[in-house]
């Protein structure tokens, strides 16, 4: 009697709580419930994001691309002309010597950029980790850059500049570093290397500090010095690092604009300083051909397109050696 009874009631359980293939087909879509939910919250978070993303961002770049196959004025309503603008880019000069121009800034404002960054950075993993250290670190990457235009165009004045003083009272002459060809550009790019190298300092040695320490003592007992701990440890496990920086680096470095708008030559002399981004303001809001103007801009994005893909590329960004 106890035997049937318990067998009973064991059937009536199992007929209660039902099948366990049900039970277990209930479980998947209880979780895929919940990522909907989550999908939900998620997408209201992002919503203000995509929505400016949308309004600053993808129209002007609709936009942008509409009205370089148009000649449009901005005083009367664009019409279609086809791929004229592209055709006549292709001939033009001035484009070609405002993107060889500002390829040379680019060159001298990387390297130089990127050389004394990871040279302060290894300095300040080694010897210092100063709060303050990096501050001052930071502090000409938070002026403005009309404001640090404006301050070595007086320091470098031919006339009046501390610089200038500096040199003939050390028995040299008077240099026209704006006025100069040959010294215009690179007085450019140096302005802007004293600007930025402290933030791309501070971004090397966050990545330094993500490498494990065992790795340091391991060279250290096998006698390696600092130089060959530098090579054979140290920029190998900085490769993400290294192609955030560059990639961030050769976008902004394209889009140098404020040191040259304030320069008194405006491009020149002789357009040695008209980078493209002033080439496409002074087409676009001085000669109002804002067609040719969002013709020359997105061929810029174009050729920035390729750069980063290819820096990414070559990088292998996407990997690293301390996985």
């Amino acid at each position: 009697m106890a035997g049937i009874t318990g067998s009973s009631l064991a059937v009536a359980t199992a007929a209660h709580e039902g099948p366990p293939e049900a039970v277990g087909a209930a479980r998947p879509g209880r979780r895929r419930a919940a990522r909907r939910g989550d999908g939900r919250i998620a997408s209201l978070f992002l919503a203000p994001a995509l929505v400016g993303f949308a309004l600053f961002y993808l129209y002007p770049t609709i936009r942008g691309v509409y009205f370089s196959f148009t000649d449009y004025d901005l005083l009367s309503p664009p019409h279609s002309v086809g791929a004229a603008n592209y055709r006549y880019l292709w001939r033009d000069p001035l484009f070609w010597n405002a993107l060889r121009v500002t390829l040379q800034y680019v060159v001298i404002n990387i390297v130089s950029q990127t050389v004394l960054a990871l040279g302060l950075a290894w300095l300040m993993f080694r010897l210092t980790r100063s709060v303050l250290v990096r501050v001052l670190f930071l502090v000409p990457w938070l002026v403005p850059n009309v404001a640090v235009g404006l301050l070595w165009l007086w320091l470098l004045d031919a006339n009046l500049g501390f610089v200038n003083h500096l040199i003939t009272d050390l028995g040299g002459s008077s240099q026209g570093f704006f006025t100069t060809p040959s010294l215009a550009m690179p007085t450019i790019a140096v302005i802007n290397t004293w600007q930025y190298t402290g933030y791309t300092a501070l971004l090397f040695y966050a990545g330094m500090l993500q490498i494990p320490g065992t790795l340091f003592e391991s060279a250290r007992l096998d006698g390696a010095g600092e130089v060959r701990t530098f090579t054979r440890i140290t920029l190998p496990l900085l490769r993400p690092i290294m192609a955030l920086v560059l990639v961030v680096s050769l976008i902004g470095s394209f889009q140098i604009f404020d040191t040259v708008s304030i320069d008194p030559a405006q491009g020149g002399p002789v357009n040695a300083t008209r980078v493209i981004y002033y080439y496409i303001y002074q087409l676009a809001f001085t000669q109002f051909r804002m067609g040719y103007a969002s013709a020359v801009a997105v061929t810029l994005v174009l050729i920035l397109g390729v750069l980063t893909f290819l820096q990414l590329r070559l990088l292998r960004a996407s990997r690293s050696d301390l996985a």
